[in-house]
Protein backbone atom coordinates (compact mmCIF):
# COMPACT_ATOMS: atom_id res chain seq x y z
CA UNK A 1 0.00 0.00 0.00
CA UNK A 2 1.41 3.25 -0.88
CA UNK A 3 -1.57 5.51 0.55
CA UNK A 4 -1.12 9.69 -0.58
CA UNK A 5 -1.11 11.09 2.36
CA UNK A 6 -0.59 14.81 1.30
CA UNK A 7 0.01 17.02 -1.77
CA UNK A 8 1.61 19.94 -2.13
CA UNK A 9 1.96 22.58 -5.18
CA UNK A 10 3.87 25.61 -5.94
CA UNK A 11 4.84 28.24 -8.26
CA UNK A 12 8.55 28.25 -9.54
CA UNK A 13 10.38 29.92 -12.49
CA UNK A 14 11.43 27.90 -15.78
CA UNK A 15 14.32 28.54 -17.57
CA UNK A 16 12.46 31.34 -19.56
CA UNK A 17 11.43 33.38 -15.68
CA UNK A 18 7.86 32.55 -16.48
CA UNK A 19 5.84 30.92 -13.73
CA UNK A 20 5.51 27.25 -13.98
CA UNK A 21 3.97 24.60 -10.90
CA UNK A 22 6.51 21.95 -9.01
CA UNK A 23 4.09 19.02 -7.41
CA UNK A 24 5.46 17.46 -3.83
CA UNK A 25 3.61 14.06 -3.28
CA UNK A 26 3.51 12.31 0.51
CA UNK A 27 2.82 8.58 0.06
CA UNK A 28 3.22 6.11 2.86
CA UNK A 29 7.06 6.11 3.05
CA UNK A 30 7.93 7.92 -0.34
CA UNK A 31 8.27 10.81 -1.34
CA UNK A 32 7.83 12.64 -5.04
CA UNK A 33 8.48 16.08 -7.05
CA UNK A 34 8.18 17.24 -10.20
CA UNK A 35 8.42 20.62 -11.84
CA UNK A 36 6.78 21.22 -15.10
CA UNK A 37 8.10 22.71 -18.07
CA UNK A 38 6.50 25.01 -20.52
CA UNK A 39 7.14 25.20 -24.72
CA UNK A 40 6.74 28.10 -26.78
CA UNK A 41 6.70 26.29 -29.72
CA UNK A 42 2.82 24.40 -29.24
CA UNK A 43 0.98 22.30 -30.93
CA UNK A 44 -2.54 23.65 -31.41
CA UNK A 45 -3.89 20.12 -30.21
CA UNK A 46 -1.44 19.92 -27.29
CA UNK A 47 -3.20 20.37 -23.70
CA UNK A 48 -3.06 23.73 -22.12
CA UNK A 49 -0.26 23.92 -19.71
CA UNK A 50 -2.65 26.45 -17.44
CA UNK A 51 -6.57 27.65 -17.63
CA UNK A 52 -6.86 31.64 -18.51
CA UNK A 53 -5.72 32.93 -15.25
CA UNK A 54 -2.24 31.23 -14.91
CA UNK A 55 -0.49 29.25 -12.77
CA UNK A 56 -2.27 30.64 -9.23
CA UNK A 57 -5.40 29.61 -10.82
CA UNK A 58 -4.84 25.90 -11.37
CA UNK A 59 -3.30 25.51 -8.31
CA UNK A 60 -6.47 26.91 -6.56
CA UNK A 61 -8.48 24.94 -8.92
CA UNK A 62 -6.73 21.64 -7.76
CA UNK A 63 -6.75 22.41 -4.34
CA UNK A 64 -10.55 23.28 -4.00
CA UNK A 65 -11.01 20.29 -6.38
CA UNK A 66 -8.81 17.64 -6.39
CA UNK A 67 -6.43 17.68 -2.96
CA UNK A 68 -9.46 15.49 -0.85
CA UNK A 69 -10.35 13.25 -3.65
CA UNK A 70 -6.80 12.08 -4.36
CA UNK A 71 -5.63 11.49 -0.45
CA UNK A 72 -6.35 8.34 1.16
CA UNK A 73 -5.64 6.49 -2.42
CA UNK A 74 -3.61 4.05 -2.96
CA UNK A 75 -0.45 5.83 -5.23
CA UNK A 76 0.63 2.74 -6.91
CA UNK A 77 -2.75 2.85 -8.75
CA UNK A 78 -0.94 5.48 -11.09
CA UNK A 79 -3.71 4.82 -13.57
CA UNK A 80 -6.70 5.76 -11.52
CA UNK A 81 -5.19 8.74 -9.75
CA UNK A 82 -4.75 9.84 -13.38
CA UNK A 83 -8.38 9.04 -14.40
CA UNK A 84 -9.12 11.27 -11.79
CA UNK A 85 -7.35 13.94 -12.67
CA UNK A 86 -9.25 14.21 -16.15
CA UNK A 87 -12.47 13.49 -14.92
CA UNK A 88 -12.74 16.78 -12.05
CA UNK A 89 -11.50 18.69 -14.76
CA UNK A 90 -13.44 17.73 -16.89
CA UNK A 91 -12.46 19.53 -20.27
CA UNK A 92 -10.96 17.29 -22.81
CA UNK A 93 -8.03 20.03 -22.90
CA UNK A 94 -7.47 20.07 -19.07
CA UNK A 95 -8.45 23.57 -19.58
CA UNK A 96 -9.98 24.04 -15.69
CA UNK A 97 -6.78 22.74 -14.14
CA UNK A 98 -4.13 23.08 -16.63
CA UNK A 99 -2.22 20.28 -17.94
CA UNK A 100 1.46 21.35 -16.38
CA UNK A 101 -0.71 21.21 -12.53
CA UNK A 102 -1.95 17.37 -14.00
CA UNK A 103 1.13 16.28 -15.04
CA UNK A 104 3.10 17.44 -12.16
CA UNK A 105 0.69 15.63 -9.78
CA UNK A 106 0.97 13.05 -11.57
CA UNK A 107 4.76 12.45 -12.14
CA UNK A 108 5.46 13.37 -8.88
CA UNK A 109 3.27 10.70 -7.47
CA UNK A 110 5.07 7.71 -9.68
CA UNK A 111 8.09 9.20 -8.04
CA UNK A 112 6.90 8.95 -4.55
CA UNK A 113 5.64 5.15 -5.36
CA UNK A 114 9.37 4.56 -6.78
CA UNK A 115 10.60 6.22 -3.53
CA UNK A 116 8.32 3.85 -1.22
CA UNK A 117 9.22 0.94 -3.15
CA UNK A 118 13.27 1.67 -3.33
CA UNK A 119 13.48 1.80 -7.13
CA UNK A 120 14.51 4.77 -9.52
CA UNK A 121 12.20 6.04 -11.74
CA UNK A 122 12.80 4.06 -14.92
CA UNK A 123 13.10 0.55 -13.23
CA UNK A 124 9.57 1.69 -11.55
CA UNK A 125 7.93 2.96 -14.65
CA UNK A 126 9.79 0.53 -17.30
CA UNK A 127 10.08 -2.85 -15.96
CA UNK A 128 12.82 -3.39 -18.52
CA UNK A 129 15.38 -6.31 -18.25
CA UNK A 130 17.86 -4.76 -20.15
CA UNK A 131 17.43 -0.96 -20.58
CA UNK A 132 19.65 1.38 -22.60
CA UNK A 133 20.85 4.93 -22.52
CA UNK A 134 19.38 6.71 -25.53
CA UNK A 135 20.82 8.85 -28.34
CA UNK A 136 20.75 12.53 -27.01
CA UNK A 137 19.81 14.89 -29.81
CA UNK A 138 21.48 18.52 -28.76
CA UNK A 139 19.64 21.58 -30.17
CA UNK A 140 22.85 23.61 -31.16
CA UNK A 141 21.83 26.08 -33.42
CA UNK A 142 18.40 27.50 -34.35
CA UNK A 143 16.00 30.26 -34.39
CA UNK A 144 11.94 30.23 -34.98
CA UNK A 145 9.95 30.42 -31.84
CA UNK A 146 12.90 29.78 -29.49
CA UNK A 147 15.25 32.47 -30.96
CA UNK A 148 14.74 35.66 -32.26
CA UNK A 149 16.20 36.74 -35.61
CA UNK A 150 17.81 33.28 -36.19
CA UNK A 151 17.01 30.50 -39.12
CA UNK A 152 12.98 30.40 -40.50
CA UNK A 153 14.03 26.41 -39.37
CA UNK A 154 13.27 25.93 -35.53
CA UNK A 155 16.50 23.54 -34.39
CA UNK A 156 19.93 22.09 -36.17
CA UNK A 157 20.69 18.91 -34.22
CA UNK A 158 23.72 16.94 -33.11
CA UNK A 159 23.40 13.19 -32.55
CA UNK A 160 26.02 11.51 -31.17
CA UNK A 161 25.10 7.27 -31.84
CA UNK A 162 28.42 6.05 -30.09
CA UNK A 163 30.00 5.72 -26.82
CA UNK A 164 28.79 5.88 -23.40
CA UNK A 165 26.54 7.76 -21.65
CA UNK A 166 29.32 10.91 -20.93
CA UNK A 167 31.05 10.62 -24.42
CA UNK A 168 27.35 11.34 -26.00
CA UNK A 169 26.58 14.39 -24.18
CA UNK A 170 30.29 15.59 -24.70
CA UNK A 171 30.51 14.99 -28.19
CA UNK A 172 27.06 16.78 -28.82
CA UNK A 173 28.75 19.71 -26.19
CA UNK A 174 31.87 19.89 -28.46
CA UNK A 175 29.64 20.25 -31.26
CA UNK A 176 27.84 23.29 -29.79
CA UNK A 177 31.89 24.67 -29.16
CA UNK A 178 32.74 24.33 -32.67
CA UNK A 179 29.72 25.85 -33.84
CA UNK A 180 30.10 28.90 -31.40
CA UNK A 181 33.77 28.81 -33.23
CA UNK A 182 32.61 28.90 -37.20
CA UNK A 183 30.08 31.65 -36.46
CA UNK A 184 32.88 34.14 -34.68
CA UNK A 185 34.69 33.34 -38.17
CA UNK A 186 31.18 34.36 -40.35
CA UNK A 187 30.54 37.09 -38.39
CA UNK A 188 33.66 38.63 -36.46
CA UNK A 189 32.31 42.10 -35.73
CA UNK A 190 28.65 40.66 -34.34
CA UNK A 191 27.49 39.37 -31.21
CA UNK A 192 26.91 35.73 -31.40
CA UNK A 193 23.50 34.70 -28.96
CA UNK A 194 21.62 31.99 -27.64
CA UNK A 195 17.92 30.95 -27.95
CA UNK A 196 16.01 29.53 -25.25
CA UNK A 197 17.68 26.11 -25.05
CA UNK A 198 21.05 27.51 -25.50
CA UNK A 199 21.60 27.22 -28.97
CA UNK A 200 23.32 29.57 -30.88
CA UNK A 201 21.20 32.02 -33.42
CA UNK A 202 22.51 34.26 -36.22
CA UNK A 203 21.30 36.05 -39.41
CA UNK A 204 21.89 32.68 -41.90
CA UNK A 205 19.89 30.89 -44.41
CA UNK A 206 18.39 27.48 -43.45
CA UNK A 207 21.33 25.98 -45.59
CA UNK A 208 24.10 28.45 -44.47
CA UNK A 209 23.21 26.81 -41.00
CA UNK A 210 22.83 23.20 -42.10
CA UNK A 211 26.61 23.66 -43.46
CA UNK A 212 27.78 24.88 -39.98
CA UNK A 213 26.14 22.24 -38.16
CA UNK A 214 27.10 19.42 -40.69
CA UNK A 215 30.97 20.22 -40.63
CA UNK A 216 31.05 20.81 -37.06
CA UNK A 217 29.74 17.14 -36.39
CA UNK A 218 31.89 15.51 -38.62
CA UNK A 219 34.82 17.72 -36.98
CA UNK A 220 33.70 15.88 -33.75
CA UNK A 221 33.06 13.22 -35.00
CA UNK A 222 36.62 12.37 -36.63
CA UNK A 223 38.09 14.13 -33.41
CA UNK A 224 36.27 11.59 -30.78
CA UNK A 225 36.37 8.90 -33.01
CA UNK A 226 32.36 8.46 -32.59
CA UNK A 227 29.50 8.11 -35.19
CA UNK A 228 27.54 10.81 -34.93
CA UNK A 229 24.56 12.48 -37.37
CA UNK A 230 22.76 15.24 -38.19
CA UNK A 231 19.03 16.49 -37.10
CA UNK A 232 16.20 19.06 -38.26
CA UNK A 233 13.21 20.13 -35.99
CA UNK A 234 11.68 22.07 -39.31
CA UNK A 235 8.91 23.20 -36.63
CA UNK A 236 7.21 23.55 -39.99
CA UNK A 237 3.49 24.82 -38.79
CA UNK A 238 5.04 28.00 -37.37
CA UNK A 239 6.13 29.13 -40.98
CA UNK A 240 3.10 27.71 -43.06
CA UNK A 241 0.82 30.35 -43.74
CA UNK A 242 -2.55 30.19 -46.31
CA UNK A 243 -1.36 27.20 -47.87
CA UNK A 244 2.99 27.66 -48.40
CA UNK A 245 5.75 27.09 -46.38
CA UNK A 246 8.04 30.88 -45.74
CA UNK A 247 11.21 30.53 -45.94
CA UNK A 248 13.10 33.89 -45.75
CA UNK A 249 14.32 33.41 -49.71
CA UNK A 250 10.83 31.06 -51.19
CA UNK A 251 7.67 30.00 -50.46
CA UNK A 252 6.92 26.25 -50.95
CA UNK A 253 3.36 24.82 -51.84
CA UNK A 254 3.13 21.35 -49.79
CA UNK A 255 4.72 19.37 -52.85
CA UNK A 256 7.46 20.92 -52.79
CA UNK A 257 8.08 21.61 -49.26
CA UNK A 258 8.18 17.62 -49.79
CA UNK A 259 10.84 17.74 -52.35
CA UNK A 260 12.71 20.11 -50.66
CA UNK A 261 12.61 17.96 -47.32
CA UNK A 262 13.39 15.03 -48.97
CA UNK A 263 16.18 16.97 -50.80
CA UNK A 264 17.94 17.88 -47.63
CA UNK A 265 17.87 14.51 -45.79
CA UNK A 266 19.96 13.13 -49.04
CA UNK A 267 22.14 15.55 -49.30
CA UNK A 268 23.12 16.46 -45.43
CA UNK A 269 22.97 12.67 -44.70
CA UNK A 270 20.35 13.64 -42.18
CA UNK A 271 18.87 11.33 -39.08
CA UNK A 272 15.92 12.75 -38.62
CA UNK A 273 13.72 15.76 -39.66
CA UNK A 274 11.27 16.15 -36.76
CA UNK A 275 7.94 18.56 -37.49
CA UNK A 276 8.84 18.71 -41.22
CA UNK A 277 5.55 19.43 -42.63
CA UNK A 278 2.45 21.65 -40.77
CA UNK A 279 0.36 19.80 -37.90
CA UNK A 280 -2.36 19.04 -39.56
CA UNK A 281 -1.17 17.21 -42.27
CA UNK A 282 -1.06 13.44 -42.02
CA UNK A 283 -0.97 12.26 -45.37
CA UNK A 284 1.82 14.68 -46.32
CA UNK A 285 3.61 13.14 -43.74
CA UNK A 286 2.16 9.56 -45.17
CA UNK A 287 3.99 10.87 -48.64
CA UNK A 288 7.10 12.13 -47.03
CA UNK A 289 7.41 9.04 -44.87
CA UNK A 290 6.76 6.91 -47.55
CA UNK A 291 9.95 8.42 -49.70
CA UNK A 292 12.56 8.87 -46.79
CA UNK A 293 11.67 6.35 -44.10
CA UNK A 294 13.66 3.92 -44.61
CA UNK A 295 16.82 6.19 -44.65
CA UNK A 296 15.52 8.77 -41.70
CA UNK A 297 14.14 9.29 -38.92
CA UNK A 298 10.46 11.41 -39.68
CA UNK A 299 9.75 12.36 -36.53
CA UNK A 300 5.70 13.71 -35.29
CA UNK A 301 5.37 16.56 -32.60
CA UNK A 302 2.87 18.82 -33.40
CA UNK A 303 1.36 16.44 -35.77
CA UNK A 304 0.82 13.84 -32.46
CA UNK A 305 1.28 15.78 -29.65
CA UNK A 306 1.72 12.75 -27.75
CA UNK A 307 -1.99 11.47 -27.87
CA UNK A 308 -2.76 7.98 -28.60
CA UNK A 309 -5.86 8.80 -30.39
CA UNK A 310 -3.82 11.37 -33.15
CA UNK A 311 -0.97 8.66 -33.22
CA UNK A 312 -3.52 5.75 -33.88
CA UNK A 313 -4.66 7.56 -36.46
CA UNK A 314 -1.11 8.50 -37.62
CA UNK A 315 0.10 5.25 -37.76
CA UNK A 316 -3.05 3.86 -39.79
CA UNK A 317 -2.03 6.34 -42.68
CA UNK A 318 1.41 5.42 -42.45
CA UNK A 319 2.20 8.79 -41.04
CA UNK A 320 6.02 9.42 -39.95
CA UNK A 321 7.58 6.51 -38.04
CA UNK A 322 9.06 8.27 -35.17
CA UNK A 323 7.14 9.99 -32.25
CA UNK A 324 8.19 12.84 -30.01
CA UNK A 325 7.01 11.97 -26.29
CA UNK A 326 6.47 15.22 -24.24
CA UNK A 327 4.98 14.66 -20.59
CA UNK A 328 2.92 17.60 -20.69
CA UNK A 329 1.60 17.87 -23.95
CA UNK A 330 -1.23 15.01 -22.88
CA UNK A 331 -1.22 15.78 -19.01
CA UNK A 332 -0.79 12.24 -17.49
CA UNK A 333 1.74 9.94 -16.67
CA UNK A 334 -0.93 7.18 -18.10
CA UNK A 335 -1.35 8.41 -21.17
CA UNK A 336 2.19 9.53 -22.00
CA UNK A 337 2.56 5.81 -21.78
CA UNK A 338 -0.18 4.46 -23.62
CA UNK A 339 0.99 6.66 -26.39
CA UNK A 340 4.90 4.70 -25.94
CA UNK A 341 3.23 1.63 -25.73
CA UNK A 342 1.17 2.23 -28.77
CA UNK A 343 4.23 3.77 -30.80
CA UNK A 344 6.42 0.44 -30.05
CA UNK A 345 4.25 -1.87 -30.75
CA UNK A 346 3.32 -0.30 -34.13
CA UNK A 347 6.85 -0.15 -34.70
CA UNK A 348 7.64 3.82 -34.06
CA UNK A 349 10.83 4.93 -32.68
CA UNK A 350 10.35 7.40 -29.49
CA UNK A 351 12.09 10.49 -29.06
CA UNK A 352 11.38 11.55 -25.13
CA UNK A 353 11.94 15.40 -25.25
CA UNK A 354 12.01 18.65 -23.01
CA UNK A 355 10.61 21.87 -23.61
CA UNK A 356 12.12 25.06 -24.83
CA UNK A 357 11.12 26.41 -21.46
CA UNK A 358 12.32 24.29 -19.08
CA UNK A 359 13.26 23.11 -15.22
CA UNK A 360 16.02 21.28 -13.58
CA UNK A 361 14.14 18.34 -12.96
CA UNK A 362 16.02 14.75 -14.36
CA UNK A 363 13.14 13.31 -14.64
CA UNK A 364 12.57 13.07 -18.51
CA UNK A 365 16.51 10.92 -18.42
CA UNK A 366 14.71 8.29 -16.22
CA UNK A 367 11.51 8.57 -18.20
CA UNK A 368 13.44 7.62 -21.88
CA UNK A 369 15.73 5.11 -20.14
CA UNK A 370 12.78 3.20 -19.02
CA UNK A 371 10.26 3.19 -21.81
CA UNK A 372 13.47 1.89 -24.12
CA UNK A 373 13.53 5.09 -26.10
CA UNK A 374 15.88 5.70 -29.10
CA UNK A 375 16.15 8.97 -28.24
CA UNK A 376 16.38 11.95 -25.58
CA UNK A 377 16.31 15.83 -26.64
CA UNK A 378 17.43 17.84 -24.35
CA UNK A 379 19.76 20.64 -25.67
CA UNK A 380 23.61 20.30 -25.26
CA UNK A 381 24.26 22.46 -22.65
CA UNK A 382 22.54 25.04 -19.92
CA UNK A 383 22.14 23.85 -16.16
CA UNK A 384 18.06 23.11 -16.35
CA UNK A 385 19.43 20.73 -20.09
CA UNK A 386 22.80 19.17 -18.84
CA UNK A 387 20.76 18.37 -15.42
CA UNK A 388 18.88 15.60 -17.97
CA UNK A 389 22.43 14.92 -19.67
CA UNK A 390 24.00 14.29 -16.42
CA UNK A 391 21.26 12.50 -14.98
CA UNK A 392 22.05 9.76 -17.85
CA UNK A 393 25.46 9.23 -16.63
CA UNK A 394 24.36 7.91 -13.03
CA UNK A 395 21.93 6.07 -14.51
CA UNK A 396 24.09 4.41 -16.58
CA UNK A 397 26.42 3.93 -13.77
CA UNK A 398 23.73 2.14 -11.89
CA UNK A 399 22.99 -0.21 -14.93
Amino acid sequence: MSEIEYIELRTVLDSRGNPTVEADVYVEDGFGRFSAPSGASRGKNEVVPFPKGGVEEGIEFFMDNVLEELVGMDGAYQEEVDSLLKEVDGTPNFSKMGGNVAVAVSVALAKAVADARDLPLFRYIGGLLNPSIPYPFGNVLGGGKHAVGGTVIQEFLSIALEGDAFERIYANALVHREVKEALKKRFPDAAIGKGDEGAWTAKLSDEEALSIVKGAVEKVSDDMGLRMAVGLDLAASEFYRKGRYHYSDRSLSPEEQIYFVAELVDRYSLYSVEDPLQEEDFKGFAQLTEEIGGRCLVIGDDLFVTNPGRLKKGIEMGAANAVLVKLNQIGTLTDTLRTVKLAHSAGYKTVVSHRSGETEDPTIAHLAVGVGALGIKTGAVGGERTAKLNELVRIEEEL
